[in-house]
């Protein structure tokens, strides 16, 4: 029943010592003066400057405001009470400018970050251009220039007859070939073939790839108008050859055979003698 008894009374004075504390806390929260303090930090109004001043016969008698706002209050609360309205709340305060910024500072970053991702999706792009490893899938490549030049692939490197080079006959690749041509030719077409091997297996942009591409298909056409043009010609040539040998067979006398300069010098002075 004792210990009964001390722990009620115990409980009793903590309770009242809590109760006390706690009536001491809201009225030191509530304290006027505070409150005055929060509304000039805010947003409601620069202004009421509590302890209020009191006066008899012209004579201040309030000790608190002359100590806080009065004639014995630091210089520095005189100019607090006595300056620009520096509340943080404000519209115009540091605080929500602080927040302006803020929120400022995070639409630039939705920018900018909206700007990266066009950027890295642009790269990522690019890189599919760039790469020869995509090449085969361009489009442009499969629509147009996979078709026109084939011929250039399916062209051997090292023509060894008249067949691979394409000519009409034995005759005319013998004629090309001992005249110097076909080795000018071989020339051309190694300088072909090799832009055509750097334009599918190089890196580069999209646009010179194509560029390459275009380069390649005109010196083909150039060359294959000019092995044309040698294999006609050639071929002409030959004809020509060989209708002349067959006129000038039929044309000179069965024994005839040419005669040297000095017999020619001497049948022209036979000739002559009697004309001078």
């Amino acid at each position: 029943m004792e210990q009964l008894f001390k722990k009620g009374t115990l409980f009793l004075f903590l309770f009242i010592a809590v109760r006390a504390s706690a009536q001491l806390s809201v009225k030191r929260l509530n304290d006027p003066s505070i409150v005055a303090q929060h509304k000039r930090m805010t947003f409601e109004s620069w202004g009421d400057w509590r302890p209020y001043p009191k006066y008899f016969l012209g004579i201040q008698t309030n000790f608190a405001y002359a100590t806080v706002w009065g004639m014995w209050a630091p210089q520095i609360n005189r100019d607090y009470k006595n300056g620009d309205d520096i509340r943080p709340l404000k519209p115009t305060g540091e605080q929500n400018l602080r927040f302006f910024q803020l929120k400022f500072q995070e639409e630039q970053a939705k920018k900018i970050k909206a700007a990266s991702d066009t950027i890295y999706k642009r790269s990522v792009q690019d890189f599919a251009h760039w790469t020869s490893v995509t090449a085969d899938a361009d489009p442009l490549w499969l629509l147009y220039y996979k078709r026109m030049l084939k011929p250039i692939t399916e062209f051997p490197d090292t023509p060894q007859n008249f067949i691979e080079w394409q000519l009409k006959d034995l005759p005319t690749y013998e004629t090309l070939n001992t005249t110097g041509t076909l080795k000018r030719l071989q020339e051309e077409l190694d300088l072909i073939k090799e832009k055509y091997s750097m334009s599918r297996n190089m890196d580069m942009p999209r646009g010179k790839r194509f560029l390459m591409y275009h380069e390649t298909l005109i010196k083909w056409r150039k060359f294959v108008q000019e092995l044309r043009k040698y294999n006609n010609k050639t071929t002409l040539l030959l004809d020509y050859k060989n209708i002349l040998r067959n006129h000038l067979s039929t044309a000179l006398p069965t024994g005839w055979t040419p005669a040297s300069d000095k017999q020619i010098v001497h049948n022209t002075m036979q000739q002559y003698k009697h004309r001078f």
